[in-house]
């Protein structure tokens, strides 16, 4: 599923940097003011909103709050089982588990259930696995669990074959395709904006509370130089460019229907270089979501990175060294009265048996991440298997999660400021109570990382920590 992006960095000793000054605050989204026919929905629509006709001619307004998440993804397969979904509801029912990420627009570009749209039902890109989605939207809802659609954005091999000209072409007309045989779509293109926008609002009408944008980037595969943009629609915009003012162009389009979301790759938190090739900037993007989702998965880290030998194999210190660095980059780039959004990382639930250095990852793996999680000022996580298989005896129950919650909370009120920032934690917060495991000596992280390679210079000679590769496929 990934290939590695093979680059060198080396981190460089920063002059006349000081002490970071980290906000004292990072607050969930605001909540968003919706009609109750848009939240809720009568009996019949499952929480589809109605025809207009049918609407009260005053709603009254109700607002959706912000839910701290905990979570797991779901394949659009396993959502559409009814055997499957019983036996996962009833597990989050005994476990600090309040959210579910499903498929809406899969890796394959197909959407997962049945919708009614111009573009969609032209090109066909309905394949349902998930019968009636509102009502299981309204099923979800009615326990307690916050529900996110994942969209998978610009790699479409289905699009390819109905809207080749919306691809990503090579010198010959060709459309490009990488290693799987998979076709991208242009990021680029004003058309491909738009669609993926009306795909974003047919999620909201379904009734999930959130979209969450994946695959949000360009691809980074070996060939893809070859590939020809289009001037007319490139306007002389980097890759940056693109995908940051895309993220802004979606936000603005579903961000009154639903809280606004995007995965990206964890090494762009510190690596320009890593920003640059798939295009995204993480403080850039950030100023355009509800929430920034990074993928911080230990064993996507090469060997020696955060000066850790074998990340795969220390769990807890490659996640919180991850959020360590977010926490910092945000800092800087937080300006008072401007949006900013929330981190809710991905974590690891699956062993990377393919790593020649791995370890069998378990409760207590899982465990250690969300430990870092904590210990690095946030509150959030959603836990990624392919399979939606998952490790549940590394999760507590609802009760053991409140008692933990206000533990944290005292433990992160405790702290003065002056210990806030040298820490190093999210918005300044406190590690948790309790002595979390011991973190082997890491170097700090830079302002960015610049690519190795080329003339060395001195500050990268007295520092002489290198890191080596990030898997980015």
């Amino acid at each position: 599923m990934k290939k590695w992006l093979l680059a060198g960095f080396c981190f460089l000793a920063l002059a006349g940097c000081g002490k970071e000054k980290l906000a004292n605050d990072i607050t969930a989204p605001a909540p968003i003011v919706v009609s109750e026919e848009e939240t809720s929905g009568s009996r019949e629509t499952g929480g589809v909103r109605t025809a207009e006709a049918d609407r009260p001619e005053q709603a009254e307004p109700v607002r959706k709050e912000a839910v701290k998440v905990k979570g797991i993804y779901l394949t659009a397969p396993v959502a559409g089982s009814q055997a499957r979904m019983d036996e996962i509801i009833e597990k989050i029912g005994q476990t600090e588990l309040n959210a579910v990420v499903i498929d809406f627009k899969d890796d394959q570009g197909r959407i997962t259930c049945r919708v009614d749209s111009p573009v969609i039902n032209e090109i066909e890109a309905c394949q349902v696995y998930i019968e009636d989605m509102p009502a299981l939207m309204k099923r979800l809802k009615e326990r307690g669990i916050y529900t996110i659609a994942r969209i998978v954005a610009f790699r479409d091999p289905y699009l390819a074959e109905k809207k080749p000209e919306w691809c990503m072409e090579l010198g010959d007309g060709t459309v490009f395709r990488d290693s799987q045989g998979l076709a991208w779509i242009d990021p680029y293109k004003q058309e491909v904006w738009e669609y993926l926008a009306e795909v974003g609002e047919k999620a909201a009408e379904c009734g999930f509370d959130e979209v969450q944008f994946d695959y949000i980037r360009f691809c980074t595969e070996r060939g893809v130089d070859a590939v020809v943009f289009d001037e007319e629609d490139r306007q002389g915009r980097s890759k940056t460019d693109a995908i940051t003012q895309f993220t802004s162009y979606i936000y603005e389009k579903l961000s009154s229907k639903v809280y606004v979301a995007a995965d990206v790759f964890g090494g762009v938190i510190s690596s320009r270089q890593d920003g640059e090739a798939v295009g995204q900037l993480y403080a850039e993007m950030a100023e355009c979501l509800d929430y920034i989702c990074p993928m911080i998965y230990p064993s996507h880290y090469g060997n020696g990175y955060f000066g850790i030998e074998y990340p795969d194999m220390e769990p807890y210190a490659t996640v919180r060294a991850a959020l360590r660095g977010s926490a910092r980059e945000l800092g800087r780039h937080r300006t008072e009265g401007e949006r900013q959004a929330a981190v809710r990382p991905w974590l690891q639930d699956f062993t990377a048996s393919y790593l020649e250095h791995h370890i069998e990852y378990g409760k207590d793996q899982i465990r250690a991440q969300i430990q870092a999680v904590y210990d690095a000022g946030y509150d959030e996580w959603i836990l990624w298997n392919a399979a939606s298989q998952y490790t549940w005896d590394g999760l507590k129950t609802a009760e053991e999660a409140e008692a933990e919650a206000e533990a944290i909370a005292q433990s992160r009120a405790a702290l003065s400021e002056e210990e806030r920032e040298t820490a190093g934690f999210a918005a300044g917060e406190p590690e948790t109570s309790g002595p979390p495991p011991e973190l082997p000596e890491m170097p700090e992280l830079p302002e960015y990382v610049e690519p190795a390679g080329g003339q060395e210079s001195e500050e990268e000679e007295s520092v002489g920590v290198v890191i080596p590769q990030m898997r980015m496929e």
